[in-house]
């Protein structure tokens, strides 16, 4: 029971601010457990911020409704993988050595590409959340619900297929020894999850006038597909560049897939 229950404890605490109150040893073993629940902690919220967008969409007009829902966002996980966005922008985007890349990701203090990166990564999901709120209750559940799961399963995906950065230091360095059954188990759980976002809305809300099921249809097969072929794409460029990946490249492309998948859920169900 116990070693099914840490596992999760320490992915809610490592990725999240839920009060999960666990005192945990984080080894690399158990980190390395814990990334199997992680599409897990990515339905808890998405669960949370379908909630509080459903609130505030009914509180206040799209564009503000969508700016609280985004605070919420960012306090949920603590700005964990933002830090890691404005890292890797500072870092990828200064066109350095590699050696010089990796010591300014390791680096405290923000530069100017990781503010406007970070500025314009908000602009653009608090653009995308409201544009959600005004196509209706329907497409922000089914989206709020998805793609939270399919970009953390992603960083357990680029665990297991690149390597760390820093060879044996650093936090990517805990997850080193992830192999592919790890990323297969938490696939399962993001297929499972996803099903259940999007047909229990869809028994809930029922499909409104011009948002075809069709659409909700494709948007089931269209995110995993989207997260897995754009994740790779963007990490084998990472990968190139650095000769493997960093904890802050793993939060960066969390970030980023959860913009995509938004982008592509406002194509679909507008």
């Amino acid at each position: 029971m116990r070693q099914t229950v840490q596992p999760i404890q320490a992915a809610f605490q490592f990725l999240t601010r839920f009060p999960v109150k666990a005192e945990l040893d984080f080894t690399p073993e158990l980190l390395r457990a814990s990334t199997r629940h992680y599409p897990l902690v990515g339905a808890a919220i998405g669960l949370s911020m379908c909630a509080a967008t459903l609130v505030a969409s009914w509180l206040l007009p799209p564009l503000p409704a969508a700016v609280v829902s985004l605070i919420i966002w960012v306090w949920l996980t603590g700005g964990l993988h933002l830090d890691g966005w404005m890292d890797c922008a500072d870092a990828l985007l200064s066109y350095r050595s590699r050696e010089k890349m990796l010591e300014i990701m390791k680096d405290s203090r923000v530069g100017a590409m990781g503010v406007l990166a970070c500025v314009l990564l908000l602009m653009l999901k608090a653009a995308l959340l409201s544009s959600l709120i005004a196509a209706g209750q329907l497409a922000i559940s089914c989206a709020l619900l998805t793609v939270p799961v399919w970009s953390r399963w992603f960083m357990v995906y680029a665990m297991s297929k690149w390597p760390p950065a820093r060879g044996g230091e650093g936090l990517a360095a805990r997850f080193e020894g992830l192999n592919a059954s790890h990323a297969q188990s938490a696939a399962v759980s993001a297929i499972l999850i996803t099903f259940l976002g999007m047909t229990i809305p869809l028994l809930v809300f029922g499909v409104t006038i011009g948002l075809p099921a069709a659409s909700y249809g494709i948007y089931f097969f269209a995110a995993p597909l989207l997260t897995l072929a754009a994740g790779i794409y963007a990490g084998g460029k990472v990968n190139k560049k650095l000769g493997g990946l960093t904890g802050d490249v793993y939060g960066a492309l969390n970030e980023g897939l959860e913009s995509l998948l938004l982008l592509a859920a406002v194509i679909l169900f507008l």
